[in-house]
């Protein structure tokens, strides 16, 4: 789950390859890489694809080039995007941020909260809310608020460095293209002079 077979190396390759190999403008794959990387800032696990499809449609970008810069955000990155994105938003809302923060406790002590009290709805026990609440206040809101900055640069970042890279890739392909047809023609001229002088 969190270690591709092949290494990460050649997982980000594999993803490289197929955003530069998709079938339209470098701008719009840009838009949509932009959208991808965004979205990893922000603290909506488990709906980034969403995310991104929804940000790329508005951005008239490309939906497969959003969805595969979602990877942006893995296992290896996590930590240092929740870590940037959680001091920016205290900083932003002007509270502390605390290094010693257990981030993974106050994720499941969210998680917790939510499923004992979706089931108080069908017992006689009392609805708790303070774990969720201390969650909301000091991770989810201040990820949120803070992960728009280093989102929107990390994103701009992306996009200026894959537009130029996916137009001069696809520039390359089609002139590869066009050597492979031109040999093709020069090989059925040739055979049509072979036929030709034959007879």
């Amino acid at each position: 789950m969190i270690w591709p077979k092949g290494g990460w190396g050649r997982a980000f390759g594999y993803v490289k390859h197929r955003v530069r190999r998709l079938p339209d403008a470098p701008d719009r794959i840009a838009r949509g890489v932009f959208a991808g990387v965004f979205t990893t800032f922000t603290p909506f696990y488990g709906f980034h694809f969403f995310i991104a499809a929804f940000m790329a449609k508005v951005m008239r970008g490309n939906m497969l080039a959003a969805l595969m810069a979602t990877f942006f955000g893995n296992p290896l990155t996590y930590l240092p995007i929740g870590v940037v994105s959680l001091k920016t938003g205290h900083f932003l809302l002007g509270t502390e941020f605390e290094p010693n923060m257990n981030i993974g406790r106050r994720f499941a002590g969210a998680w917790r909260d939510l499923k004992d009290n979706f089931m108080a709805m069908f017992t006689d026990d009392v609805a708790h809310w303070d774990r969720l609440s201390g969650f909301y206040d000091e991770v989810f809101f201040p990820y949120m608020i803070g992960g728009l900055i280093p989102g929107v640069i990390v994103g701009t970042i992306a996009y200026y460095i894959s537009a130029p890279l996916i137009a001069a890739y696809q520039n390359r392909r089609k002139g590869r293209i066009k050597e492979k047809l031109e040999e093709i023609r020069a090989r059925k001229a040739a055979k049509k002079s072979d036929d030709t002088h034959a007879q």
